[in-house]
């Protein structure tokens, strides 16, 4: 598809391209979905030089979603903007939507380690129509030299863990999948629906393998639990997927394969670490929370929010 530019004021344009034609930092932004027809970046320009961006899929039911089968998608700000002209971006896009014949709009704004003006971004969402839909609470932990640190003053202390326990981890680039079925199977065990594509994260980690990483946990040279850890930009790594055997019971299992990530963030030399959502259907996921918040320095929350046209 080819791409065009809508001048909005003799400030700024709104430039509309195909969103694998632009290469991002959040490579996510550009793994087409197969439920959608399109996939476009929306930028926001002044001079021809990018001051903001969101990636949407369009389906042909008239849905733009930012984005699906992603952790979160929304928008980006490249450049310093104030808030009239971050407005006027958002107002262009439904604007443009409008024409498209584009009847709801979601966006999945990302917390705010990723994204730092993502108050003013939600705020003024809000101000342009849109109605939170769904919020989730994301721990992270924060700074380069804190992560290094902390991973220093542990160090000794989970390795006696690790030797009177049996049990070691290791972190390592992908090579075959068959954790994912593994990790399928010890959360359907417990009780857990895990809602993966395994078809997706295939096909991403080819593209991407620089990007992914595998943590694993073993006993007497089994493995028995998992962890897949990515990159979702450079400055970043995200704690993605994980599971245990529940037939093999371990007391800290959970707590070595934390540790071998953050050892994996001080090799990548990431400046935070996001632990994820914890959350249940019914609620919150208080001991989940709980034990995140033993690994994290900050909680986050990433709003996701829709508008009817």
């Amino acid at each position: 598809m080819e791409s065009f530019k809508k001048d909005i004021s003799e400030h700024h344009e709104l430039r509309v391209v195909s969103a694998l034609k632009e290469d991002k930092d959040y490579f996510l932004s550009n793994t087409p979905s197969d439920a959608y027809q399109d996939q476009l970046d929306f930028i926001w320009e002044k001079k021809q030089k990018p001051k903001a961006i969101i990636t949407f899929a369009i389906s042909k039911r008239g849905e733009a979603v930012s984005l699906p089968q992603s952790p979160f998608g929304g928008l980006w700000i490249h450049d310093g903007l104030s808030s009239a002209s971050l407005e006027a971006f958002i107002l262009a896009i439904v604007e443009e939507m409008n024409h498209r014949s584009v009847h709801t709009i979601s966006i999945t704004q990302s917390p705010k380690p990723y994204e730092p003006q993502v108050d003013l971004i939600n705020y003024l969402l809000f101000k342009s129509g849109f109605e939170h839909k769904k919020v989730l609470s994301h721990h992270v932990f924060i700074g380069k030299k804190k992560i290094k640190k902390l991973v220093q003053k542990e160090s000794m202390k989970i390795q006696k863990k690790s030797k009177s326990s049996g049990l070691k981890t290791s972190h390592s680039s992908i090579s075959n999948f068959g954790f994912l079925k593994e990790i399928r199977s010890w959360n359907a065990q417990k009780g857990y629906e895990v809602a993966i594509d395994e078809n997706r994260i295939v096909q991403q980690v080819s593209e991407y393998p620089d990007r992914y990483f595998l943590i694993t946990l073993s006993k007497d040279g089994q493995a028995i639990g998992y962890s897949l850890c990515v990159k979702l930009t450079s400055d970043s790594l995200y704690y993605f997927l994980s599971a245990i055997n529940p037939k093999i019971p371990v007391k800290i299992g959970g707590e070595l394969i934390l540790n071998e990530l953050f050892q994996l963030a001080v090799e990548q030399k990431v400046s935070f670490i996001d632990l994820g959502s914890s959350d249940l259907e019914e609620g919150a996921n208080h001991s989940l929370m709980f034990f995140k918040s033993r690994f994290s320095n900050d909680i986050c929350n990433k709003i996701t929010w829709d508008k009817k046209l």
